[in-house]
């Protein structure tokens, strides 16, 4: 296999024509990378987005190939795939306030160019899930927010319309599935590509803790930091630690590490239903 890129989370191999996508334990947060893994982190948001493409693919085609077929020292965190040529938009769903969404409508009342009600707090719930694209940034970049207008410019009217739709579609039904199971997700990012035939395809990871803020149902109430099934735990604590989030990032301690391999698998079972 080749090398093709490496990514803040991801390897990504060309074998046999198929691309063979890797999930490491690596953790990112800010746009970089820190020094100490996860353990199995890489196994579990491999195996969440293979039960969620299974989920979806009535809405969208996605670009599994096989979960097996994938050498052996990369058995469990790795996918064969579909090459696929990347749409240059980070498609993001939001059903509720939070992260740098929550920035947004704190400045602006609005999401992207999204108006939204007054008097929502961090959490609340709005009134209607929402289509928030950023940039696709460069490993060590940043990503920035566009309105619909901007991805209309850049990929035309009929692919930003799928791109909206199919998005808002994915949300729902993922929120929708993981509410029955105790589970509020937040919001999630999402990527899109074209295949051999043209047709848009899901690929990269889907609903998973890394593209995903998960919050437990039972708990969640707006006004507040919400306890997290997904990475915020580790970005609260590098906030902590007084970094200024340029490199290199601190090395985590082994108590962090342990609560948010916890958290990954708490999230994967329940709303999996499966044991890890």
């Amino acid at each position: 296999m080749k090398l093709i890129h490496s990514g803040k989370v991801r390897d990504v191999y060309e074998d046999r024509g198929d691309i063979v996508l890797v999930a490491s334990d690596r953790v990112s947060v800010y746009d970089a990378i820190l020094p100490t893994p996860i353990p199995d982190k890489g196994k579990v948001l491999t195996q969440l987005s293979l039960w969620w493409f299974e989920q979806l693919q009535d809405i969208v085609p996605n670009h599994v190939i096989s979960a097996t077929d994938v050498p052996a020292e990369f058995e469990g965190r790795a996918v064969r795939c579909k090459a696929l040529k990347m749409v240059q938009v980070e498609c993001i769903a939001r059903g509720y306030l939070a992260g740098l969404g929550l920035k947004e409508y704190e400045r602006d009342q609005a999401v992207s160019g999204i108006e939204l009600p007054e008097g929502l707090l961090e959490g609340s719930r709005l009134p209607e899930p929402i289509f928030t694209p950023t940039t696709k940034a460069a490993l060590g970049a940043h990503d920035e927010f566009i309105t619909f207008a901007d991805v209309v410019e850049q990929e035309g009217r009929e692919v930003a319309e799928n791109l909206r739709d199919v998005t808002l579609k994915v949300y729902e039904r993922g929120a929708e599935i993981a509410r029955e199971r105790g589970v509020v997700i937040a919001d999630t990012k999402l990527e899109f590509g074209w295949d051999a035939d043209g047709v848009l395809t899901l690929g990269d990871e889907v609903l998973t803790s890394d593209s995903s803020r998960f919050w437990p149902l039972d708990e969640w109430q707006p006004g507040r930091p919400q306890f997290a099934f997904d990475k915020q735990f580790v970005r609260d604590w590098a906030t902590g630690t007084g970094w200024d989030r340029q490199a290199p990032a601190p090395e985590v301690p082994q108590e962090v590490v342990d609560v948010t391999r916890a958290r990954y698998i708490e999230a994967y079972e329940k709303i999996t239903g499966r044991s890890w």
